[in-house]
């Protein structure tokens, strides 16, 4: 198993390093730079020049590159083009908030999915498994962002109360910080469970086939006890696997509800970054995310082996 580990993390330096070359081309492919979006009242040909002079811009793109990789091995992703502060920075004041939020509404998925993908799965085919459906289906059909404008309008309208704008941290003030971050995560958390749900049902009414269900039935045990200690573990697996998919979607998924609910979290700043051309601190985003997204998958298959030791046996001969 450490062996597998091993492998993993390794894996991920060469994915990290081709992320940032097409990150950094793609960007610059984006028609106007950010030297068009500074000097946009400007005609002057001679200090726009200057300009890219100033910012390194004039340079070709692979030494562009090659600088940039140069000091982000040493822990310098440059500083934004913009505010002048490091992207460092930035994104530690940002990456707390988008943080926050997914696991916040992965939590209320996860808690709404289960329970009702198990009742659904035991109670088939009658009243409890037709609503849960019914639910999901409803979860699966209403993009997050429009039920989050639902959830801004109708309390506007019918009793005049609209979410906090300022955001508050945790530390300063818990009950003001979930007040402002449960809507958002409501709105998420409720398309996330509905995948999660029917994921959770389908795989439980699977594993309710199989034999060593028959066997414990069989030996005397309790539907309650089945359910728990033999069926849940197995049908969960495959849940993992999607519970921790929708994680890594969500860091760098949730631009549209941050703006929404004026939470300055990391998909907000990048949305600006690249309004604005801010190629340091756009790149420095990105990165940030597809990394916590492939150590969220790492932890994922740990959480395989967990749940399955012959996911252990697989990967550490592997």
């Amino acid at each position: 198993m450490h062996v597998y580990l091993l492998r993993r993390v390794l894996l991920m330096l060469p994915t990290a390093v081709l992320v940032s070359v097409f990150v950094f081309v793609l960007i610059r492919a984006i028609p106007g730079d950010v030297v068009t979006v500074m000097l946009a009242d400007s005609k002057d040909a001679d200090e726009a020049q200057e300009l890219r002079t100033k910012l390194g811009l004039d340079r070709p793109m692979a030494v562009q590159y090659w600088i940039w990789l140069q000091n982000g091995l040493r822990g310098d992703l440059g500083q934004s083009l913009w505010t002048r502060n490091t992207v460092i920075g930035e994104i530690g004041r940002a990456l707390p908030i988008t943080v926050e939020l997914s696991v916040l509404a992965m939590f209320i998925a996860t808690l709404l999915a289960i329970p009702a993908g198990l009742v659904s799965a035991v109670a088939r085919n009658h009243l409890p498994d037709y609503a849960v459906r019914m639910v999901s289906i409803l979860g699966l059909s209403i993009p997050a962002f429009w039920l989050g404008t639902l959830y801004i309008m109708l309390p506007a309208i019918w009793f005049r109360w609209t979410p906090p704008i300022d955001y508050v941290p945790f530390v300063q003030d818990p009950v003001g910080n979930l007040r402002q971050f449960i809507l958002p995560a409501l709105s998420v958390g409720y398309y996330l469970s509905a995948i999660t749900m029917r994921m959770v049902r389908s795989q439980t009414l699977e594993v309710l086939q199989q034999d060593f269900i028959r066997t414990a039935r069989a030996k005397g045990l309790g539907a309650r006890a089945v359910i728990v200690r033999h069926a849940l573990r197995n049908a969960l697996i495959p849940a993992i696997s999607v519970i921790g998919a929708q994680t890594g979607v969500l860091l760098g998924g949730v631009v549209i509800i941050e703006q929404i609910f004026v939470l300055p979290g990391l998909g907000r700043l990048t949305l600006w970054a690249i309004q604005v051309r801010d190629y340091p601190q756009l790149q420095a985003n990105i990165l940030v995310i597809v990394l916590m997204t492939m150590l969220v998958n790492l932890v994922t298959d740990l959480c395989y082996g967990w749940l399955d030791p012959r996911v252990k046996l697989a990967g550490a001969s592997g």
